[in-house]
């Protein structure tokens, strides 16, 4: 499976970066594709490096402006003009979605993919990986959404929230049918 991985590229402490290598563990020894951002620093390259040790496969998308930083020995890496063409190319490329901590350009990505999927344009499997209950807010937040009539589809239709990396490749899994 081609996975797209929304994350961070900033340096952060272990209670982020150990869930991010398991994942990655995970993914590479699955012999899963690893479709990401194309960053080798920050958690993108904690979660490139686990999943390159662990016998997975890089696919990266960079974009013109961050080049600079994209990962040398990538499997693909591609270079987009900008972020809309990154977006684009990130999510046509992969199966499924696992967003994984992040700032701005995360939730960016995040909600681009689940307003696709509310407005029925893709049915690629998210999953919101709620590392040290990073996302509960949202969570919090999305459930408003949907018991006030902000979301015209059940929330569990759009993203499946995952507590350990270890339940979010399993949801992906089974819901390929991979056992």
């Amino acid at each position: 499976m081609n996975i797209c991985v929304f994350l961070s590229a900033a340096d952060l402490d272990e209670r982020y970066t150990r869930p991010a290598k398991e994942f990655a563990e995970l993914l590479g020894k699955g012999r899963h594709t690893l479709v990401w951002g194309g960053s080798d620093v920050g958690l993108m390259k904690v979660v490139a490096d686990g999943v390159q040790e662990a016998g997975g496969r890089l696919l990266g998308v960079s974009v013109d402006f961050l080049a600079a930083t994209a990962r040398q020995g990538a499997d693909e890496m591609v270079i987009a003009k900008d972020l809309a063409e990154r977006k684009r190319l990130l999510l046509e490329k992969a199966d499924a979605v696992v967003i994984m901590v992040g700032g701005t350009g995360t939730l960016d990505e995040a909600t681009e993919i689940l307003e696709l999927k509310k407005h029925g344009h893709t049915d690629k499997p998210v999953v919101l990986l709620n590392t040290a209950g990073f996302y509960d807010g949202l969570r919090e937040q999305f459930r408003r959404m949907e018991d006030e009539g902000f979301l015209p589809r059940p929330l569990t239709e759009l993203v499946f929230f995952a507590e350990e990396p270890v339940g979010a490749l399993a949801y992906l899994e089974e819901g390929q049918g991979i056992e």
